[in-house]
């Protein structure tokens, strides 16, 4: 699926670059995307206004309850839009919420709680080379391109269907 939200066909040509990588590259490039700027996105996330931090860490937990093959397997399928519980619900939540679970995620890899990439883990040189594009961003621009980036992740509810 591509979809973002932005005007900018910056921001849009980075999240296409970024969509288009396979799914575990995609999620390794999160990660060093948070390594490298986590601690700059920190205030961004849950400092934003429209963000509900109960539910982030809601989901968070439930996935800090699962082990590290479902945990990963979680990651996957919100990458993928497959239809389960846990994606259905992340896709009900709003955006800067889904920004602020994901930021929840790399925190719990640092601290243990949440599978991590092995410590000698190397991105493809495409992957380094989006890196290094988003590191050049502007800061509101690279929280834009996170947010349009984990938007359309996750599944939609069905009408009628509980979460």
């Amino acid at each position: 699926m591509t979809f973002t939200q932005t005007g900018d066909q910056t921001i849009r040509e980075q999240v296409q670059a970024w969509q288009k990588l396979d799914t575990d590259e995609q999620l390794a490039l999160f990660w060093f995307v948070y390594k490298e700027m986590g601690k700059s996105i920190t205030p961004a996330a849950p400092g934003a206004s429209t963000v509900s931090p109960e539910i982030a860490e809601s989901l968070f937990n439930q996935v800090k309850e699962l082990d590290e093959e479902a945990q990963l397997q979680l990651q996957r399928d919100l990458i993928n839009n497959v239809d389960t519980q846990l994606t259905r619900e992340y896709g009900s939540v709003g955006d800067t919420t889904k920004l602020l679970f994901w930021y929840r995620l790399s925190q719990g890899m640092d601290e243990g709680t949440i599978v991590s990439f092995p410590s000698d883990y190397k991105l493809s040189s495409q992957s380094q080379q989006l890196l290094e594009r988003i590191k050049g961003l502007e800061f509101q621009q690279q929280i834009t391109l996170f947010r349009d980036y984990v938007s359309p992740m996750g599944a939609e509810a069905k009408p009628g269907a509980e979460i």
